[in-house]
């Protein structure tokens, strides 16, 4: 092996055990139950979802998107963008040190602006304990925001024994055949999250989990107010509606920064 391959690789290395100290970190600061006012004196008004779309020509240019709706009517009511070229890479288990800052970035925009419509619960497009490191996008965020998140996935990593595979069985068995919502214990005994399916007939869930001041309990109620198709609506529109301007304004993105290698990290 040449020098070169193994200093990137040593500082791959470095970079990981960087990360999984600051996951660490900012999960001694996570809170798993009900940490709010709008269950009392407040009522839950304004939830906001969160996605990022990236181009199919560039895998590092991306946008990201903020929207809220209004409940009940689940009318929008607000929608930030942000068009972004990303310099870190993906890496399993890692995602929120690629999509959190831009995504906190524009959190605090709102914040910072005294914004009527910040959201008072953001739904994330991305798993929150349910995760490998039990620490995922949704925790990560909601921590740094110091808001209610809550986890949506619409995959699901291998952890404590569940995976895609276990729920589909799960949900196949003759005593869940009537049931939309299934519990997601694993191995341990840990309940990780729910699988909710939109329909009976259907056997792709989504998969539900505590992101940051929120109780599984109320996380699914949550979710289930704002589901009118398979993604709950803040997410599905937050996907549109980045998928949307990011086609129309890509390749002015593309022109303006210019070629980039992501090179190691």
């Amino acid at each position: 092996m040449d020098g070169e391959g193994a200093s990137g690789e040593s500082s791959s290395s470095n970079q990981l055990e960087n990360w999984k100290k600051e996951q660490d970190r900012l999960k001694k600061k996570l809170i798993t139950h009900d940490d709010f006012s709008w269950q009392g004196s407040e009522t839950l008004k304004y939830v906001g979802g969160v996605d990022i779309s990236f181009s199919k020509d560039d895998s590092s240019v991306a946008c990201a998107c903020l929207v809220v709706l209004e409940l009940p009517s689940l009318r929008v009511v607000h929608n930030e963008l942000s068009l972004i070229r990303l310099q870190v890479p993906y890496v399993p288990g890692f995602l929120a040190f690629r999509e959190a800052p831009v995504l906190l970035q524009i959190l605090e925009k709102m914040r910072d602006d005294h914004h009527p419509f910040y959201p008072q619960v953001l739904m994330v497009d991305g798993n929150g304990i349910l995760h490998p490191r039990g620490f995922g996008l949704a925790c990560h965020l909601g921590v740094l925001a110091h808001l209610p998140t809550i986890g949506v996935g619409k995959n699901l990593h291998h952890v404590d024994g569940l995976d895609h595979s276990e729920v589909r069985r799960l949900f196949q068995l003759k005593e869940n055949e009537d049931k939309k919502v299934i519990t997601l214990v694993g191995n341990s005994g840990f309940t990780w999250g729910i699988g909710l399916r939109p329909t009976l007939s259907s056997l792709k869930p989504i998969y539900v989990s505590v992101g940051h001041r929120i109780s599984l309990e109320t996380a699914v109620e949550v979710v289930k107010m704002t589901c009118m198709y398979r993604v709950p609506e803040p997410i599905r529109q937050a996907d549109i509606r980045s998928r949307a301007y990011l086609q129309k304004h890509q390749l002015r993105l593309l022109k303006d920064l210019g070629p980039l290698g992501m090179g190691n990290f």
